[in-house]
């Protein structure tokens, strides 16, 4: 196993300069600019975008190329997450993507969500290694850039064929690193990750490994970073409404934030959300995000229920500034 490394050493991926080994992993339906953005602002060393469809970059979908390429000046360095399983036009979805800015190019090939994979992409490459090899030498040909894999360790229990394919990406498409969750695609989120899978592969390949799968404290995260080895941790569900916890990773704070921090940092998503989208699409689009805010308040249920059905930005203002009064009393 390699020697254990500091998370917050910097370190170089096919000549991309990270400055530190933790990283913002791709969220399906949330990793957009600015939540990307305001990763970076708490120290994530790369941030990775939410799952974009090849084939809607392919053929110009305008919402995609409006919304989903959109990168900010700030957050670099910037990976982008395509998914598809028709290596032509993943290789043409991978040249728009390039042109749009971004560092690196990810690819989903773990997915389990049945809309996905009914395509043939996501975790259902996990079937079909060939295809998975042709996508991902599509997409560094198309690009030009350093491509990446997400990858689960198998479909089912038992099943370590992500670890195989891993092998086969790297060796015949190229791949620059892999990023791997060591839970099969049947657990979804559930279950205990296979860490001990997951430092196997980081010994056999030649390529950075990169750790994701139930890091949702720092001790955690440090522990399962050293007992694997990989080169960096990926960030996922655990960072959802707490940014905070790149910087207690990277050892930048120790202690949890205010209710007041949290109130202004979700003060600023909505302002970025209301940009983004526009007002109306921003007030529904934020009802996944309320929940995770409210847990670090330690707000009663009763504010996230009257959050989710705001419909607009002012009322949701409305509700959480009643938060600030007593203090400010």
């Amino acid at each position: 196993m390699p020697a254990d490394r500091p998370l917050t050493e910097p370190w170089t991926l096919q000549g991309i300069r990270i400055p530190n080994r933790v990283a913002l992993a791709p969220l399906a339906g949330i990793g957009n600019w600015f939540v990307r953005l305001q990763a970076r602002r708490f120290g994530a060393g790369l941030v990775v975008s939410e799952m974009v469809s090849s084939f809607g970059v392919h053929h110009g979908n305008e919402r995609t190329t409006r919304e989903m390429l959109r990168v900010h000046p700030d957050e670099h360095p910037v990976s982008l997450q395509l998914f598809g399983a028709d290596p032509e036009v993943m290789r043409s979805a991978a040249a728009t993507v390039a042109a749009a800015g971004v560092d690196l190019i990810d690819l989903n090939m773990g997915c389990p969500v049945p809309k996905v994979c009914k395509t043939g992409a996501g975790a259902a490459l996990l079937h079909e290694p060939d295809r998975a090899v042709a996508v991902a030498r599509a997409a560094r040909e198309g690009s030009g850039l350093p491509v990446t894999v997400k990858l689960r360790s198998g479909a089912t229990p038992g099943d370590r064929s992500g670890a195989v394919l891993a092998h086969r990406l790297v060796d015949e498409a190229g791949v620059a690193a892999i990023g791997f969750h060591p839970r099969h695609a049947a657990q979804h989120h559930k279950g205990t990750p296979d860490y001990e899978l997951a430092a196997e592969l980081v010994d056999e390949l030649p390529v950075p490994v990169l750790i994701s799968g139930g890091l949702r404290d720092a001790e955690k995260v440090k522990r399962v970073h050293s007992e694997t080895g990989a080169a960096a941790v990926l960030l996922a569900r655990g960072a959802l409404g707490n940014p905070w916890l790149f910087a207690q990773v990277l050892g930048l704070r120790e202690v949890e934030p205010s209710a007041d921090e949290v109130l202004d940092e979700l003060d600023w998503v909505m302002d970025c959300a209301g940009e983004h989208f526009g007002p109306d699409r921003a007030a529904r689009y934020l009802r996944k995000f309320y929940p995770w805010y409210v847990e670090r308040l330690g707000a009663d249920k009763a504010l996230q229920q009257r959050l989710m059905t705001t419909h607009t930005l002012e009322s949701a203002r409305s509700e959480l500034h009643a938060l600030r009064l007593p203090e400010a009393a």
